[in-house]
């Protein structure tokens, strides 16, 4: 089992910079594909970026490409998600996943977290 905690949101102006970390509990964490989404008022929750349980892959969402990071350090259990260049349409709510593969990392993900808000100001 695979307890996950967000954190490092906040209010940010555009073109601005932000990073996310997901603290996960559980021996298991290094043997976990995680991932992050975001889900905006009114609008579905989207995959934003992956990385594999060896970190050797990573995978991101077109609108992030370039300018999101998504890092893992199973030492301290901990992904994360650097956010550079900030624009308001990346205001949501970020949401860290853990499931066995990457290539079931989506909306029926096993594991999630509570969210943590991220809000860009233009």
């Amino acid at each position: 089992q695979v307890q996950l905690v967000e954190s490092g949101g906040g209010l940010v102006q555009a073109g601005g910079s932000l990073r996310l970390s997901c603290a996960a509990s559980g021996r298991t964490f290094s043997s976990y594909a995680m991932g992050w989404f975001r889900q905006a008022p009114g609008k579905e929750r989207e995959f934003v970026a992956a990385i594999s349980w060896s970190g050797g892959n990573t995978y991101y969402e077109d609108s992030v490409k370039g300018r999101f990071t998504i890092s893992r350090d199973s030492a301290k259990n901990t992904v994360y998600l650097q956010m550079n260049s900030l624009k308001p349409e990346d205001t949501a709510v970020y949401y860290c996943a853990a499931d066995t593969t990457i290539a079931t990392m989506g909306p029926g993900a096993s594991h999630w977290g509570q969210g943590t808000q991220v809000t860009v100001s233009s």
